[in-house]
């Protein structure tokens, strides 16, 4: 498997093919949710060939927006068929990389300690200084692609994700709890709730 290869032409791809209007599901989103499944596989030792197929899976878990909004995890899925067989990864590293995409679909349900991870990662913003301004991207984002969402309405169905929602790994409360508490006390605050 040759990480750098796969990392180099699927950033390039998404970078070319991804569509201006997605704000929240942009090529940032993909290399904060590697950056940050890296920093939770650390914490949880994770490393080499494991390691790689965790970073394999963050690069490509939303590459099927090129081709769709809805159900993306799974034209993720084909995407990574189609392309890792040409950097050197098998088809046992191949089904384990598309269980991990899999597991991404809200409401996540993850099951190995590697879907868990990639979970955590993608929805590392909850917990982060910077979640408004994510929020506030997906929410364009969402109004583009779902339906017309007023800040209210947006700041109530964050209420309860957030409250919904909850780390699958130790090292990812340990990280975010607090601050994913904090931001959702803010949400409360600023509707009045």
């Amino acid at each position: 498997m040759d990480i750098t290869a796969t990392k180099d032409f699927f950033i390039e791809k998404l970078n070319r093919e991804l569509k201006p209007d997605l704000y929240y599901h942009s090529i940032r989103h993909t290399l904060d949710v590697h950056d940050a499944a890296v920093k939770i596989a650390e914490m949880e030792n994770v490393n080499g060939h494991d390691m790689v197929l965790l970073r394999t899976a963050a690069y490509l878990h939303d590459a099927g927006l090129i081709n769709t909004y809805i159900g993306h995890e799974e034209a993720s899925v084909v995407i990574a068929k189609e392309y890792l067989p040409k950097f050197g990864y098998s088809v046992d590293d191949i089904d384990i990389v598309s269980a991990m995409i899999l597991t991404t679909k809200l409401p996540q349900k993850a099951n190995t300690k590697f879907e868990q991870i990639l979970c955590d990662a993608d929805l590392d913003y909850l917990g982060r200084d910077d979640f408004f301004m994510i929020a506030h991207r997906l929410r364009c984002e969402w109004n583009i692609y779902n339906s017309q969402t007023s800040l209210k309405e947006w700041y109530q169905i964050q209420i309860k994700f957030l409250e919904g929602h909850t780390y699958f790994t130790e090292s990812a409360r340990k990280l975010r709890c607090e601050k994913k508490k904090f931001n959702l006390d803010q949400i409360k605050e600023v509707i009045g709730v």
